[in-house]
């Protein structure tokens, strides 16, 4: 009978063909323990906020999977990308971590046995050593305002991660190296596909390449929709890709590739609840193992990349339901249908990742070049183009509807669709605020102000410091004419409520990425009942681990996949709201 070591490396193989399906990370002994980690993680310490070997400042909450930078503003490491040499130094590792590797060595290889592969681990890949440093919203606009700049980064940190990777391949001696950095959210990549090549494809084709040829499995952990790109993370050398969300059509990905990756997920963070029943956590996990299992080359787990659920309940009864499905005897199955999503056909990844719509010829009204303008993220040109249509008499609330919300709202249809990405749409942020500037004294109302069509209150809630998914849903509801109240990330129930009622809020946004946070937004429903306000106001909840179920349960008014629709049901309930008054 196979050990899990032997299944695991069965499974590389191109006519694989393991004795059962694997057990989440049984295979692997992760080591998290080695004299590099010890001393880059510092005194970081779950519950607390400490500073790294980079300087960014670290926030771990008590229940949360993993920390997260706090990196805006002035506590930013690196905040001109133009002068980054005066402020970003790499971590002396070859200096401060020669000794101790003996002791680790022994004790990972004594405990991995026959049964497991050490494997070494290394967190905070290039791309989320840039956002640590200087921000996500930064990094991504800086790839296209400041290219020179970020390729210099980029080399600076790929160069460490090589001497990184080097000193624990020679020290550590394992069979497998596993590394960490995320390169798009729930249902997009953060970034066009051929922006991500430019950048950070050839810097991964060194770092997966030196890993190979020292006789070592390459191991990508990413919990992100990455199926643009699938075809190139196995031409750079990843032979597992841990993290694969369900969203990325597992069957479809597994037909496509033939063997070319193995995928490690599809137990997604939505299952990782408190309140999930063993019912609902073994229905979810057998119907993961029946639509992902007989495509071949996976392995089923959960999606983060270390081993164990927040709620250690859920991790048995997953792993109840692997056991149950190698307890039948199972046929191979290749003719599945596909899931009616994005799903790849013969079409490559560049082509699937079309150019965005906003490229598309416009009209010639100087309406329509204010939208195209926008939509490319032309600012000079955008300012020029809303004065000519302010000196040939056009209003200031013409230009704001006709122009400057159209485009953002084609933006915002391009992004639901995958056609424009994250960094597009912040520098279209920018362009939006510059223009309404322009417009704001030439506004009807008093002190040039203009009546919106309302107001909204949003926030990451209590517990969770996530914010680019709500930043993108402030984004599109400003763009659409939105007044809205940010109040940032950690937000607590009282204080959604509390601002709704001081500025008239007729919406409340709520966001979560972190399954433990998730019932905050259950006291936001309940508060505002209690408040008086339940009436007056219409809830909104989103983030990853949300679901429309979720939000019935709780009683919210309005979930919505991303950013796009969001501002859509916002301004269709604000426009009812004042035709109603």
């Amino acid at each position: 009978m196979q050990t899990a070591k032997e299944i695991f490396l069965e499974m590389l193989k191109p006519d694989a063909q393991p004795e059962r399906q694997l057990k989440q990370y049984e295979a692997l002994h992760m080591c998290l323990y080695d004299p590099i980690n010890t001393y880059l993680k510092g005194n970081r310490k779950r519950g607390t906020v400490s500073v790294d070997r980079w300087g960014t400042t670290i926030s771990f909450p008590e229940d949360a999977p993993g920390a997260m930078p706090l990196n805006h503003g002035e506590l930013a490491v690196c905040r001109d990308i133009t002068r980054w040499r005066e402020t970003v130094h790499a971590p002396d590792i070859e200096g401060s971590c020669t000794e101790g590797w003996e002791e680790c060595r022994k004790k990972a290889h004594e405990a991995a046995g026959n049964e497991q592969l050490v494997a070494g681990f290394m967190g905070t890949g290039i791309f989320e050593q840039c956002h640590f440093l200087m921000g996500f919203e930064p990094t991504l606009t800086n790839l296209y305002e400041h290219p020179d700049e970020m390729h210099e980064l980029i080399e600076y940190i790929t160069e460490y991660r090589l001497r990184y990777v080097k000193m624990l391949i020679d020290n550590l001696r394992p069979d497998v190296i596993f590394s960490h950095d995320d390169w798009g959210t729930r249902d997009a990549l953060f970034m066009k596909p051929d922006m991500w090549r430019e950048f950070f494809k050839e810097p991964y084709r060194r770092f997966y390449g030196y890993i190979r040829s020292h006789g070592c499995i390459a191991v990508h952990h990413a919990d992100s929709y990455l199926v643009p790109i699938v075809d190139d993370m196995a031409e750079i050398g990843i032979q597992v890709w841990q993290g694969t969300l369900p969203e990325n059509d597992i069957p479809a990905l597994q037909r496509h590739l033939k063997g070319k990756l193995v995928l490690m997920g599809g137990m997604g963070a939505a299952i990782d609840r408190s309140d999930a029943s063993g019912e609902e956590i073994l229905a979810y996990a057998r119907k993961t193992l029946k639509e992902c299992c007989p495509g071949g080359y996976f392995i089923p787990s959960i999606t983060y990349g270390v081993p164990g659920t927040v709620y250690p309940h859920v991790d048995r009864y997953i792993n109840q339901a692997i056991d149950e499905y190698n307890a039948l005897l199972h046929v191979p199955v290749f003719d599945l249908p596909p899931i009616p999503r994005r799903v790849l056909g013969e079409k490559t990844a560049a082509e699937e990742a079309k150019l965005p719509a906003s490229d598309e010829p416009v009209g010639d009204s100087v309406l329509d070049r204010i939208s195209a303008a926008l939509c490319r993220g032309q600012q000079k040109k955008l300012l020029n183009l809303c004065q000519e249509a302010l000196d040939d008499g056009l209003s200031a609330q013409d230009i704001l509807s006709g122009g400057l919300v159209k485009g953002m709202n084609r933006l915002g249809d391009d992004f639901s669709a995958n056609r424009v990405f994250v960094p597009e749409m912040l520098i279209a942020a920018r362009c939006m605020s510059a223009a309404t500037a322009l417009l704001k004294p030439h506004m009807a109302g008093k002190g040039g102000q203009s009546a919106s069509i309302g107001s909204a209150v949003i926030g990451t809630v209590r517990g969770d410091m996530h914010d680019i998914g709500k930043n993108l849903v402030k984004i599109m509801m400003e763009g659409s004419g939105i007044e809205v109240y940010d109040l940032g990330t950690d937000v607590s129930a009282e204080q959604f409520i509390e601002t709704a009622v001081e500025h008239d809020c007729g919406i409340i946004a709520c966001s979560a990425l972190l399954t433990t946070t998730m019932n905050e937004m259950r006291r936001v429903v309940s508060l505002a009942e209690e408040k008086g306000i339940r009436d007056k106001v219409r809830i909104f909840v989103g983030g990853a681990p949300i679901s429309q179920s979720f939000c019935d349960e709780i009683g919210a008014d309005v979930y919505t996949e991303d950013a796009g629709a969001a501002a859509r049901a916002a301004v269709e309930i604000l426009k009812a709201c004042q035709s109603s008054r």
